[in-house]
């Protein structure tokens, strides 16, 4: 049975001044990802594709050296757009995340509707897995989309309930053929 991993980047450098896709893993984020490529799960993975945003670079590139892959990047799986705000203070952050996933139909502050940001996500892996991929992939990318994805996999309604543990570098994985989810969120290095 070939499977599917979704990985979240792990912890970043957060900084107000730069850009949010432009953040960089810290310390504990490069070390969580060699950790993450050390795990079984990663034993059988074949394929990466990454989003385009750098801490996303920086995670499959860990991972891939690894494994002896190069991973490939696909912008189809950057986090959702939330240039309407630009970065929020984490307090600020949360309510706007909460507001995102509870009315997924309707734009948080502007952020995209999580319904267009789930709908994009599951067409990019769609694409992807539909090109004649054969054994185990991982898609790197972010918390938010990855949940959408996760939802979607799993048949269930887009909720925050259903987000992946607070601070990053975690795992789910799902059928290829079935798109069925396998396991949910789990450490990365797990």
């Amino acid at each position: 049975m070939a499977a599917a991993y979704y990985l979240t980047h792990p912890q970043v450098v957060i900084d107000p001044a730069v850009p949010v896709k432009e953040w960089r893993l810290s310390a504990a984020g490069r070390s969580r990802a060699a950790a993450a490529a050390r795990s079984a799960w990663a034993r059988g993975v074949s394929r990466i594709v990454t989003s385009a945003e750098r801490k996303a670079i920086e995670t499959g590139a860990i991972v891939g050296q690894a494994l002896g892959i190069v991973p490939e990047r696909d912008a189809r799986f950057d986090e959702n757009d939330r240039s309407a705000t630009g970065f929020l203070p984490p307090d600020e952050f949360e309510t706007v995340a909460d507001a995102f996933f509870a009315e997924p139909a309707k734009s948080a502050f502007g952020w995209e509707r999580a319904i267009d940001a789930q709908q994009r996500i599951a067409a990019a892996v769609d694409g992807i897995l539909g090109d004649g991929t054969t054994g185990d992939i991982l898609f790197v990318g972010h918390g938010a989309v990855g949940t959408l994805l996760l939802c979607h996999c799993a048949g269930l309604r887009i909720a925050r309930q259903h987000d992946q543990p607070a601070g990053g570098g975690n795992l789910f994985a799902f059928d290829i053929p079935s798109r069925g989810l396998i396991f949910g969120w789990r450490p990365a290095e797990s």
